[in-house]
């Protein structure tokens, strides 16, 4: 059974939410407004390529809105997203850009750790995510104003409370138009719409992250379960997401 099959149960109130969501992409668009000779927009949807990034990706494209996409390419993604990627790449209207960890960070850690050492220690896994997402990340927002995000309340009791607009970071704003919309909702805008996804989302795969660190759920596990499955949920984080951590700081401590 499909995805879209098995979800797409849209909220009593999903209208509303969708006008919710349109009106604040419209309004922090607006608010940023692209300087005179900038070559890149100060607003940038950071996506990953599941099924809530591709919506709003479309979203933004439907809205003919001043942003850009980037996607921060691990080298360790698995093929089904590699093959979405390039057909992003491919049909958006946007500019799609793509950031990879730095070669000799990543040549080093392999070297020194091996290419499994995410399963020995939070610590391990940690490393490698500062090397392959947290440093990407910090270039990849470099002078922006703004990054548009895909979380979700619904995804995981570390992001219930997620705000509209997060202003935790002085540095810049992260903006999470899909906060309060359910999965049902993300699925029948993609039924309605016909949004691509990445197909591992029909296999059982709601999140959907590097290859050696994403499995499919059973039903009735929790949202993301799995994504580092061997870990305390506590620690379910790569740090993209994880407050009072800022893409700036993080950059620095990757770089260290």
């Amino acid at each position: 059974m499909s995805a879209i099959a098995l979800h797409a149960r849209p909220s009593k109130d999903f209208d509303a939410r969708l006008t919710r969501t349109r009106a604040l992409l419209r309004h922090i668009v607006g608010r940023f407004a692209r300087a005179a000779g900038d070559a890149h927009p100060p607003v940038t949807q950071a996506s990953s390529l599941g099924a809530e990034d591709m919506v709003i990706s479309h979203l933004l494209e439907d809205l003919r809105l001043d942003v850009d996409i980037f996607v921060l390419q691990t080298q360790m993604l698995h093929p089904e997203t590699d093959q979405l990627l390039a057909r992003l790449q491919a049909s958006s209207r946007l500019p799609v850009r793509v950031y990879q960890p730095q070669a000799e960070s990543v040549v080093q850690f392999v070297a020194r750790e091996g290419d499994r050492a995410m399963f020995r220690s939070i610590a391990l896994r940690k490393a490698c995510c500062g090397i392959r997402k947290m440093e990407p990340l910090g270039r990849a927002l470099a002078g922006r104003q703004a990054w548009i995000t895909g979380l979700r309340r619904e995804q995981s009791g570390a992001r219930a409370d997620v705000p509209a607009e997060d202003t935790s970071d002085p540095a810049i704003l992260k903006v999470n138009p899909l906060a309060d919309w359910s999965w049902g909702d993300v699925w029948h805008y993609i039924a309605q719409h016909h949004v691509a996804y990445n197909p591992l989302h029909d296999q059982f795969y709601p999140s959907i992250g590097c290859a050696p660190c994403t499995r499919a759920i059973s039903l009735g596990e929790d949202f993301r379960a799995g994504r580092w499955w061997w870990e305390d949920e506590a620690a379910k984080e790569c740090g993209l997401h994880v407050a009072g951590t800022t893409p700036i700081s993080s950059r620095q401590e990757a770089t260290a």
